[in-house]
């Protein structure tokens, strides 16, 4: 997505700038970018909703493409006057040189250095997600969606982070790696290398494909992506919940990979045995299947009895607008207020 255009600002009336500044947050991953525009008060003055901005080695400048489109759409949507602080949240920020490259492409950018003098915020969007659920100082937060990421923080400023890079890196659990194991299973089962399963109906049937040999043919060829695989996430969750050993089996260990993450941030920060709050957020979490939900709390209560799990709704971008708040120095009361007003404004 390329940089905003006059004639995109000026599709919507601009609101009249009746504030003292604002703060923008942005917290973009796989599939959508959310920008918001919070005064001083905590009131939220506009949020606009784009596509993809995740991070990708040699694809910053895209990534950076729509978020300086955010920046500027969503800060003229709330009327303008002065920019004070802008703090980007992102997926695929787990490593020195991603930061980098990524900060690269945005330090020219008028936006980059705020009224206050202060650089633009970059930060993995795992923090805009544990801020989301919770403003502790130690905290723990997992995130499951098309892939899997955890951080974990203490009172001190140290974290624990993950690369996140997958199967490369030690992943596995987020919904990219469900669907293409659902189909590995499927083809196990087929030709009897592996136990029967639904699942050799069910993902072709998914597809709109005859059969299971039509549905690995058109993967294999190119003729569906591969990572529409991930769309297979319900259809597990369905069959396990009506009895598939195969598919109970996958969920279970999707519980125990989640689990596990917590228990490493927990672990290397030493609050294994503090009352944290786990935020737990993401689309395949976020939707509450019981079965895996009731795996993940009780690895938690085995692994981190003391913790508090949470699972959230809000969009990530929440935690990033309290965050720029917080590091404002907010009231409690505002910080309140934000919190309550970014979840209404910003669907989930």
């Amino acid at each position: 997505m390329g940089a905003l255009s006059g004639t995109a600002v000026q599709a919507r009336q601009r609101r009249p700038s009746t504030h003292e500044g604002v703060v923008i947050a942005i917290d973009g991953g796989g599939t959508k970018t959310d920008a918001v525009a919070l005064d001083a008060t905590g009131a939220v003055l506009a949020h606009v909703r784009l596509g993809a901005s995740d991070v990708h080695p040699g694809r910053e400048g895209e990534s950076a493409s729509v978020v300086d489109e955010a920046v500027r759409r969503v800060h003229a949507e709330a009327g303008g006057g002065p920019l004070l602080r802008v703090g980007v949240f992102l997926s695929g920020l787990d490593h020195e040189e991603e930061f980098a490259a990524f900060r690269a492409r945005i330090r020219s950018l008028p936006w980059f250095v705020g009224d206050d003098g202060v650089e633009a915020h970059v930060e993995n969007d795992m923090f805009a997600l544990l801020r989301t659920g919770t403003l502790g100082a130690d905290a723990v937060a997992v995130v499951c969606g098309t892939g899997l990421n955890a951080i974990g923080v203490r009172a001190d400023g140290t974290t624990a982070r993950f690369l996140a890079w997958g199967a490369v890196s030690g992943d596995w659990g987020g919904g990219s790696d469900i669907g293409a194991e659902a189909l590995r299973l499927a083809a196990r089962a087929m030709d009897g290398r592996g136990p029967a399963t639904v699942l050799t109906a069910v993902i072709p049937e998914k597809f709109g494909r005859p059969d299971l040999t039509a549905l690995i043919e058109d993967v294999h060829f190119g003729r569906i992506p591969e990572g529409r695989l991930a769309e297979l996430v319900p259809d597990v969750f369905t069959a396990a919940e009506g009895g598939d050993a195969v598919s109970r089996a996958l969920v279970q260990r999707q519980a125990e990979e989640i689990v596990a993450m917590a228990a490493s941030a927990a672990h290397r920060l030493g609050l294994e045995q503090d009352p944290i709050p786990v935020v737990l957020g993401g689309g395949v979490l976020a939707a509450r299947r019981p079965l895996l939900l009731d795996g993940v709390m009780e690895g938690l209560a085995a692994t981190l009895p003391s913790a508090v799990p949470a699972v959230v709704d809000s969009r990530p971008v929440v935690g990033a607008g309290l965050t720029l708040l917080e590091q404002r120095g907010a009231a409690d009361d505002v910080m309140r207020r934000a919190h309550a007003a970014l979840a209404r404004t910003v669907p989930a």
